[in-house]
């Protein structure tokens, strides 16, 4: 037995080394973990901040709370260099709301909350069931909601939160959080939304508030839905009811998302409740992006309705034209070209009102309210954004009342350099207005740019003038053809205007371009491209009666009709042939319907008066070879005449000798008589030389002196020109 128990002690020893060895490995596997995870932590002490953060407990102490404030810092620094992921959004979110590491916490951590790329709904849902339990204090409370505003737009999905509107309806009682309730409501309203103890309730608080601009805002979404709930009346053009109050996170979320240029990205602008003041009349565009088309409910919802996103072609949106589910950012719309079809096709007034309601804020934060800043970037940026606008604008042929009301501020603070071919375009795109907003509107803000920029900025400026006045024109011809007497002035707007104010505000427009271009040319002394310009502007107005339909014609005034009679180049005086043609033919097509009293309206015999007075100063001077009559507009003195020492100044301005002309009967003259050594263009007047040098200037394309000789002097040119026949830019 004695052996049995030696060789058990024998056998005992080995043992406890094995188990020794093994506690021993175990420590050490256990320290090499430890070392791991330490320096797992130092390599990334933002996970270990967030993953202490999202363990803190109700009743945490905060004051002197060392540890806390060091994971604080580090989840600080990079929300507002980097952005916050979404989880770690909903895990902050819900720190902060519960309270648990206490108020002055929750206010820090909603003040850098800056999301990455996206925000989970459900975390916007479980804030608002914190706001349910009432614990947070007011400011807090104030400061959540307007968290959300800022961040809407970058929101994955709305659906769920919609269907909390209840609850968030529940808060416009409170008058602090009133504002920004019914703005969040304003963008999450749908016609299942609208009901009448809703509408009712609106009523008593707006009754006890007084009319609020935010709660106008909300009540006309809710008039465009029920009409038949909302029987109040509304301004049809109601002012911004939902303003911005200060940057807590505009600079901060526009600076991550250039860096994170590869994320999810769209323009917060819209619900960016900042305003601060313009710190001077240059403008920084801090982004400014069509937002890509997504649904406003979660893929997995029930809601049965066909996504924009998922048409492919124009088949599909006239199959599925009655289940279209309008995207979650309207703003997108602009991006997509079935959808602007969609737009055009159903004219859906609550669309348009989303639509402008987004395009408005996003136009007026981000070139109104924005500091300085004048990089090439931001430029191009804006530019692209302003031609999606223009490119929608000419696709439904009309232009969006946000962006009309938008150029009406921007032209008061513009400097005539910034995006100029972008906002010339769009102010083309006005709509007809009444003739008592025009001045204080557009030609004050006009006027003071025209008279202090380079011609070249002139010249833009009667280009879109006239490209306004075409629309205008076109839109009357529509309107008249249609047989109505009063004229639209947008297909979304109720308002109409008489023929009589639209004629009104033609004539207010053409005798402001009349001005701009008689002073322009004064003080550009006749520069050929601002005359051209003009011109062109008058080829438009010349034909109004015929080819618009409108009994209204307006002769160019002396600023502009002399010197594009002395013009020094063809092309000027060709135009004025051209024009002066054309007055011609609808004064004769009035004149004969007024003597058949065809018409109501009558052109006035002043008019005729002026028209005569020019046409005879202009055959006087080319036909005649008689410029200067007395008693005329241009009646000079002889003596003064007499100091020019002149020879045979009368004959100066004819078809031969007329500086515009000049070259071409030096050329007629070579081809004639190549033998002589001495000029005489005398002789181009003798007998049948005279008709040869007709026809060979009219062979050069100057088609409007041809049908201005044919038509008032009754000479007949061999060539078969056609008389509607635009005159060539170039001879």
């Amino acid at each position: 037995m004695a052996d049995l128990s030696n060789l058990a002690g024998l056998a005992s020893e080995p043992s406890g080394e094995i188990d020794s060895s093994a506690s021993s490995v175990s420590n050490r596997s256990l320290r090499l973990a430890e070392k791991k995870e330490k320096r797992k932590g130092e390599a990334d002490p933002f996970g270990l901040a967030v993953k202490y953060l999202s363990q803190v407990e109700a009743g945490t102490v905060v004051r002197g709370n060392d540890e806390l404030e060091r994971n604080m810092v580090v989840v600080e620094t990079v929300a507002l260099s980097k952005g916050l992921p979404p989880e770690v959004i909903t895990v902050l979110l819900d720190l902060a709301l519960s309270l648990n590491a206490g108020t002055a916490n929750c206010t820090r951590v909603l003040k850098f909350l800056i999301p990455a790329t996206v925000v989970p709904q459900e975390a916007i849902v479980k804030g608002v069931s914190w706001l349910c339990v009432g614990k947070m204090p007011m400011n807090a409370q104030v400061l959540f909601v307007r968290w959300v505003l800022t961040v809407f737009d970058l929101i994955d999905c709305k659906d769920n939160l919609r269907s909390i509107y209840g609850f968030i309806f529940s808060f416009v009682m409170e008058e602090n959080l009133c504002p920004f309730i019914c703005h969040l409501l304003y963008l999450l309203t749908m016609r299942e939304h609208v009901h009448p103890y809703r509408v009712r309730k609106l009523l008593d608080i707006q009754a006890k508030m007084g009319r609020q601009p935010f709660l106008t805002q909300l009540l006309a979404l809710y008039k465009v839905f029920r009409p038949d709930l909302v029987t109040l009346s509304l301004p049809s053009r109601v002012r911004a009811g939902f303003k911005n109050h200060n940057s807590t996170w505009k600079v901060a979320l526009s600076a991550v998302q250039r860096k994170n240029k590869g994320a999810v990205l769209a323009d917060q602008s819209l619900s960016l409740d900042v305003k601060e003041k313009p710190s001077s009349r240059k403008r920084k565009l801090h982004h400014l992006a069509i937002p890509p088309l997504s649904s406003a409910f979660d893929s997995n919802s029930n809601k049965k309705a066909f996504r924009l996103q998922e048409l492919r072609s124009f088949k599909e949106l006239l199959e599925n034209i009655h289940n279209i589910e309008l995207p979650a950012q309207m703003g997108s719309l602009l991006g997509s070209a079935l959808a602007l079809h969609y737009l055009d096709c159903v004219q859906d007034e609550s669309a348009f009102l989303r639509l402008n309601f987004w395009l408005g804020h996003s136009l007026q934060e981000e070139f109104l309210l924005c500091p300085v800043d004048g990089s090439s970037d931001n430029t191009s940026e804006a530019c692209r954004f302003l031609s999606t606008i223009l490119s929608s604008q000419q696709f439904l042929q009309e232009g969006f009342s946000s962006t009309e009301s938008f150029l009406y501020k921007f032209l008061s603070v513009w400097d005539g350099c910034l995006l100029r071919p972008q906002i010339l375009d769009l102010l083309s795109d006005i709509p007809l207005m009444p003739s008592f907003y025009m001045h204080k509107l557009l030609f004050e803000p006009l006027k003071q740019l025209y008279f202090t920029s380079t011609v070249f900025f002139k010249c833009s400026v009667i280009e879109c003038l006239n490209s306004m006045l075409v629309k205008w024109l076109t839109w009357h011809s529509v309107s008249a053809s249609e047989g109505g007497l009063d004229i639209s002035l947008n297909s979304n707007s109720t308002m109409t205007m008489t023929l009589s104010g639209f004629m009104d505000s033609v004539m207010e427009l053409v005798r402001f371009v009349g001005l701009l271009a008689s002073e322009g040319l004064r003080l550009e002394n006749c520069h050929v491209l601002l005359l051209n310009q003009t011109l062109a502007f008058y080829e438009t107005v010349c034909d109004m009666f015929l080819k618009y339909s409108l009994p209204l014609v307006i002769m160019p005034p002396a600023g502009v009709f002399y010197p594009a009679l002395f013009a020094t180049d063809s092309i000027s005086v060709d135009r004025l042939g051209y024009i002066m043609y054309r007055y011609r033919k609808n004064l004769t097509l009035a004149k004969k319907q007024e003597q058949q009293r065809e018409q109501t309206f009558h052109i006035s015999r002043n008019t005729y008066k002026e028209f005569n007075r020019n046409l005879q100063a202009m055959v006087n001077s080319m036909w005649n070879s008689w410029w200067c009559i007395p008693g005329s507009d241009i009646e000079i003195d002889k003596d003064l005449i007499a100091l020019s020492k002149v020879a045979e100044p009368w004959c100066r301005f004819d078809l031969i000798h007329h500086p515009a002309l000049f070259s071409y009967a030096i050329e007629f003259h070579q081809r004639c008589w190549p033998e002589r050594k001495n000029v005489d263009l005398g002789s181009i007047k003798a007998g049948k030389y005279w008709n040869w040098y007709m026809e060979f200037l009219f062979n050069q394309g100057f088609d409007g002196l041809n049908n201005f000789i044919r038509t008032n002097t009754g000479h007949g040119s061999t060539l078969s020109s056609q008389d509607d026949r635009q005159p060539k830019s170039q001879p």
